[in-house]
């Protein structure tokens, strides 16, 4: 188990275009399995390669017990609807924003036997698919949000980080959960 340090909003890093993969090869399957370990341990649901430091095109969603979902390339084919609500970000923690996303998409993706498939999705899977592709094209959730609520977030923001230094958050390993 490998949890990663994460990037945090002012890291120049979330703002970059993440780079095609391609052929997945045994580094991208090391970095899918960092990616779920790091999201885990700061209890997300979804997790964005650059949000690690590694600017390449590699996500992971998981909002359901048994529906791990690894973005490897990702590109969305179809939308429909419309949905808002509140999102927020492990990059910009206690930082939170009503967001309209599609309601239901399709997101075409390599899987990590290097084929190309698709996965519907809807709800709050399609909002996580969508924040992490956003990730990997630089954009974050709050790039989404009218002027003035976007000021108002990153003021709050500077005043939580007021005294603290650099854009990066130490993670440990989450605690095994017990029965109980």
């Amino acid at each position: 188990m490998t949890v990663r340090s994460l990037h945090l909003l002012g890291s120049p890093t979330l703002r970059e275009r993440s780079v095609e993969v391609g052929t997945v090869d045994e580094g991208t399957i090391a970095l899918v399995k960092d990616l779920f370990d790091t999201m885990k341990a700061d209890n997300g649901i979804g997790l964005a390669a650059n949000q690690i430091g590694v600017t390449r095109r590699v996500a992971v969603v998981h909002t359901e017990d048994d529906d791990q979902i690894v973005l490897i390339d990702p590109e969305i084919v179809e939308r429909s609807g419309t949905d808002r609500s509140e999102e927020g970000c492990l990059s910009i923690p206690d930082v939170f924003g009503d967001v309209d996303r599609a309601a239901r998409i399709v997101v075409e993706t390599t899987s990590l036997g290097n084929e190309r498939i698709r996965i519907p999705a809807e709800a709050l899977k399609a909002r996580a698919i969508q924040h992490e592709i956003d990730h990997l094209d630089g954009v974050l959730f709050i790039d989404h949000l009218s002027p003035l609520k976007r000021r108002m977030l990153l003021k709050k923001w500077k005043k939580m980080r007021k005294g603290k230094t650099g854009f990066i958050k130490e993670l440990r390993e989450a605690e095994p959960s017990t029965p109980g």
